[in-house]
């Protein structure tokens, strides 16, 4: 940064609205201007609250513009904010970041907590909400009560000494769900394993074989005759992140090197300073205790209090309904695994091992299908599956998606930025994508974020909706371009179903547009939606060309493709549920006073949701990040709910043809203008009616997964 711009740029970069500017946000800027924006926070809230007290005193009635207006305002400008922080956070990981973001966290959180528990702002709504207001419309109505209760489990009924108390217990979940994410990141970059023995990468295809090369240059890995490493002599560093572990695990035909590796994997962030054992008992003890505080038995009954599944007994009926479904699969796929791997390996196998599952999964898909997931890569290079999926989205929904080739700031090269617009060329919305895997720097995973939410900005103008699009796919590799796994392929496909809810809300509201005010459980709808249209014919075909020749993918892999999509679905299924069981139960029994340690409970869970028990080094519970360190703490559950959701959403579709372009235009439409448009204006299970014309159904989920319903 030149110092003729500094003075100026640094007094402008924390602005609370726009397109964040990247370029400038850095640890020594956040760290000079939040602390003072956050005291121009206090002030501003306690101008509303003022305000808001006279309202009260003189008028019987009051209006949404006076009293939501301004608390959207000031909430907008702390979630811009801390959103942008939080998210270079997450994508831009530095030591110095990380520093200024734990130092500033508890004075944000405690503005939160202000912000929540003002019973001034709470007798406001509350009066607002009066049955007898005849001005406010279903859409306000929706948006009150769900801000009602939001306050509730921020603790505005709470008093003295309790009020501290869960306070104090907020801050502390919030520095620990940031340990945890922390812990959990380090762990996975820290840990490394150099193979020098041609033997040692036996199976391995050439583009890992690559990527792991590069890794040893990178970090300086010389081979005996003191070259520099090839994918052909080695050596090749391998290291926890997922485009390095997933291929290995799949692939690797040295058995004893595998379970290194897996062991390695399911004990991340386990042992020593970076354990998140410790973090795991104090959130699940701290997080029962404001359930308790807040009148709750227990965090899963408060977190279903604002959910479509009411109460745990509803998601312990469905998980045992897909359960019961999965296990009787799982067993007979895992016994074909067996007597595959036993008659088939150069070694004695008695039993099939956790590490072994992938490899001779991919084996046995192989022969079975005479599927190579790996040599389809070249026809799924990064630039021909986005055309693929913005020829999609065109076809579903009447929009176009086009690169912005402006100066728009971001936050490293790898990232896009991209234009969605109507038939008419119109502008509707836009988004990032930063695809790639950066394991030093961004966690693992993908997710879509918002950076800029449909609303009004103060100045009275219309905001259209920004969204962060975070993969952490293969890298390029030399030459080549991100070449894509179909897993990736959907992965993509998923996150940018989120993308569209966010971006194609018709919702003005901004408190209910887009994802905002979406029940939990039925957030994952249109992502899961997405992920179906991967094995559609038109979809697939459309996309698949080889990177080099531009030759379409032979119509013979597609068909390979399609049959062998439900290759182990009893046992994705059940690893699905028993994650989904272990988070519910954890947030509903456990506590200190159980006699067990999570990872306990955890394993009694497993005798019924696994058929292969967790290894004694498996420490799953200390990388569950979804749970520990995001939002989906007594809500993993979610991804089969809203599994159930989008597979009969899917089915409208296919009930259609979707050969037939003309119906698949008019579903597509009905589809965008309510799941996508409504955002969080009407309950999930009106919307879907107003799609599907009845509730959902579980059958379209057992019958894509290949199961057979039990009973």
């Amino acid at each position: 940064m030149s110092k003729k711009d500094s003075p100026e740029k640094l007094q402008k970069v924390l602005v609370g609205h726009g397109i964040p500017n990247y370029q400038y946000i850095t640890p020594e800027t956040i760290e000079k201007e939040l602390p003072i924006l956050l005291k121009e926070f206090h002030k501003d809230l306690t101008k509303i609250e003022n305000n808001f007290r006279k309202l009260l005193e003189i008028n019987n009635k009051l209006t949404w513009e006076e009293i939501m207006n301004p608390i959207y305002q000031l909430s907008e400008r702390i979630k811009w904010t801390w959103g942008v922080i939080s998210h270079l956070n997450g994508v831009s990981n530095t030591k110095e970041l990380r520093k200024v973001f734990s130092e500033q966290q508890p004075e944000v959180v405690r503005l939160l907590n202000r912000l929540g528990q003002s019973k001034v702002i709470y007798n406001a709504l509350t009066k607002l909400n009066n049955k007898n207001n005849k001005f406010l419309d279903k859409v306000q109505r929706r948006i009150l009560e769900s801000e009602l209760l939001s306050m509730k489990h921020r603790g505005v009924g709470l008093e003295g000494k309790t009020q501290s108390e869960f306070n104090s217990a907020t801050e502390r979940l919030a520095e620990l769900s940031t340990n945890f994410s922390n812990n959990l990141l380090d762990a996975t970059q820290q840990w490394s394993l150099v193979l020098t023995k041609k033997s040692d990468v036996d199976g391995l295809p050439k583009r890992i074989l690559e990527a792991l090369a590069k890794e040893a240059k990178d970090a300086g890995d010389l081979y005996e005759q003191k070259q520099s490493p090839t994918y052909e002599t080695g050596p090749w560093r391998l290291k926890l992140d997922i485009p390095s572990y997933i291929p290995f695990i799949t692939h690797a035909k040295k058995r004893s090197l595998r379970e290194i590796v897996y062991k390695a994997y399911v004990q991340r962030a386990s042992q020593g300073k970076k354990n998140n054992n410790p973090l795991i008992e104090e959130i699940l003890t701290l997080r029962k205790q404001q359930a308790k505080l807040l009148g709750y038995k227990s965090w899963a009954e408060l977190s279903l209090s604002n959910k479509m599944a009411k109460n745990v007994d509803a998601v312990e009926k469905l998980l045992d309904e897909l359960r019961l479904a999965a296990l009787p699969a799982a067993k007979k796929e895992l016994d074909n695994l067996s007597s595959y791997a036993q008659k088939s390996s150069d070694t004695n196998i008695s039993e099939i091992a956790p590490w072994d599952v992938s490899f001779w999964s991919e084996q046995l898909r192989q022969k079975k299908f005479n599927l190579n997931h790996e040599k389809l890569r070249p026809w799924f290079p990064l630039p021909k599956v986005l055309d693929g999926l913005f020829n999609l989205c065109n076809r579903l929904f009447d929009i176009s998606i086009v690169p912005d080739n402006s100066n728009v700031p971001k936050w490293h090269s790898d990232v896009c930025f991209y234009k969605v617009l109507d038939l008419e060329g119109k502008d509707l919305a836009a988004f990032y994508l930063d695809p790639y895997s950066r394991p030093a720097s961004k966690r693992g995973g993908a997710w879509m974020d918002e950076c800029l939410s449909r609303g009004m900005s103060n100045q009275g103008k219309p905001t259209l909706p920004i969204a962060y699009l975070i993969c952490n796919q293969t890298p390029p590799v030399g030459s080549s371009p991100s070449l894509m796994s179909f897993e990736e392929v959907e992965t993509l496909f998923h996150e940018f179903g989120h993308g569209l809810q966010h971006m194609l809300t018709t919702i003005n509201y901004p408190q209910a547009a887009g994802i905002n005010n979406v029940e939990w459980d039925a957030v994952e709808l249109p992502s899961q939606f997405m992920e179906n249209w991967c094995l559609d014919r038109q979809t697939l075909l459309g996309m698949a060309r080889h990177w080099q020749t531009d030759e379409p993918l032979p119509e013979e892999e597609f068909r390979k493709l399609r049959q062998s999509r439900n290759f182990n679905s009893g046992l994705s299924t059940l690893r699905q549920i028993h994650f989904a069981l272990t988070d519910l139960r954890l947030h509903n029994i456990w506590g200190p006073e159980l006699g067990v340690k999570p990872d306990q409970l955890r394993r009694v869970i497993a005798k019924n949701t696994t058929v292969i028990p967790p290894i004694k080094e498996d420490q799953f519970l200390c990388s569950f990040g979804h749970i520990f360190a995001g939002g989906y703490a007594a809500g993993y559950y979610s991804y089969k709910w809203a599994e159930v959701l989008s597979a009969d959403a899917f089915a409208a579709f296919e009930e259609s043809d979707l050969n037939n372009e003309e119906e698949i235009k008019l579903k597509g439409t009905l589809f965008k203008e309510t799941i996508l448009s409504l955002g969080g204006s009407m309950s999930p299970s009106d919307i879907f009616r107003k799609f599907r014309g009845r509730p959902p159904s579980t059958e379209a989920l057992i019958r894509h997964s290949g199961l057979k319903k039990h009973g």
